[in-house]
């Protein structure tokens, strides 16, 4: 049995899909529900649940859990708060630290040594562009500025307690660093200090369906690193079963987008001989990081290795899915429910 702890979510609910599919017995978790109910129809066990609340922990079955998965937090995509008239640093301590800590200390009182986690691949921003795939070993450097910055220092906090108890108490906690997660969910809007913008995505897809322009701005060839969510849930599955995961791990494809190759993949595949084009603007500045990190420490660890690596491949699964209307729920969850 594996307990999810934010399974509402849209990793959290690929991730419930995989382990089900591997005959795994899941305790779904999160606040939403209306996704818990489509949960319990997909096979998993619902509970509603929050990390913060420590009474709630005692909803949770105690015998027969192999680890948990923790990916339950706030994000600056689904912060509410405008930084220019509200500060909420102590809520994602709130959340993204001690939740995780009532999360962990549960397990370790009741034998549960396998927790995985996650954290924001900004911590090493000051090495974005360096030219060279950045490594678990990269030292912290990141922005004190902006509605990242009190995310990824509590992500870092929170990082550093998973150590704590790996060599105070001997537990097996480990934490994958995301990048830009792609895949079907409720993420065609976005929250950036509080305010909504669409993604940059959506606005690629609609573009092509609609025979628009897709314009690139600065550099058409800026290269970043993706990973896909089918990637991420399979490899949740793995670092589990692994006696040798333990610590801080890259979860990336490992290999670089170029923001030209990503338009001409998205008009390839959701085009359908619309027209779109693409426009070069590069007297627009673009913003866009250049980054690459090292898989090499997942695949030796608990032997995962990325299959998504082609963006036509990924863009081609990502239509399949989204117009199979199986998570439509997901995609329309952030309209319902906050």
């Amino acid at each position: 049995m594996v307990i999810i702890i934010g399974a509402t979510g849209f990793i959290g609910m690929y991730t419930t899909e995989y382990f089900l599919a591997q005959g795994t017995e899941v305790v779904a978790t999160g606040r939403n529900t209306q996704l818990g109910a489509k949960m319990e129809d997909m096979g998993a066990r619902f509970v509603s649940f929050d990390m913060t609340n420590p009474a709630d922990l005692e909803k949770l079955p105690t015998e027969g859990v192999e680890g948990v998965i923790v990916l339950a937090g706030l994000l600056p995509a689904n912060a509410t708060a405008d930084l220019d008239d509200t500060e909420n640093a102590a809520e994602y301590f709130e959340v993204n630290v001690v939740g995780l800590i009532n999360v962990i200390e549960w397990c370790r009182k009741h034998g549960i040594r396998k927790v995985i986690s996650t954290c924001s691949y900004s911590d090493v921003s000051g090495a974005w562009g360096k030219g060279y795939p950045i490594t678990e070993d990269e030292p912290r450097d990141f922005k004190f500025t902006g509605d990242h910055a009190v995310y990824v220092i509590s992500k870092n906090a929170a990082n550093d307690v998973m150590e704590y108890y790996n060599q105070q108490h001997g537990m097996q906690c480990a934490c994958f660093r995301f990048p830009p997660v792609y895949g079907v969910g409720p993420h065609g809007t976005i929250l950036v200090n509080g305010k909504p913008y669409k993604s940059g995505i959506q606005t690629f897809i609609e573009k092509a369906q609609s025979g628009g322009t897709i314009e690139l701005w600065g550099d058409p060839h800026i290269s970043r690193d993706i990973v896909y969510v089918k990637d991420v849930a399979r490899a949740f599955y793995l670092a589990l079963a692994s006696s040798d995961t333990s610590g801080l791990y890259n979860m990336t494809s490992g290999v670089g987008l170029d923001l030209e190759d990503q338009a001409r993949a998205v008009i390839e595949v959701f085009g359908d001989g619309s027209g779109a084009q693409i426009a070069y603007r590069p007297d627009k500045p673009n913003n866009t990081p250049s980054f690459l990190y090292s898989m090499e420490k997942a695949k030796r660890d608990f032997g995962f290795e990325p299959e998504f690596t082609d963006y036509v491949t990924m863009m081609r699964d990502y239509r399949e899915e989204l117009e199979s209307g199986r998570w439509d729920a997901l995609v329309d969850s952030r309209k319902r429910e906050a």
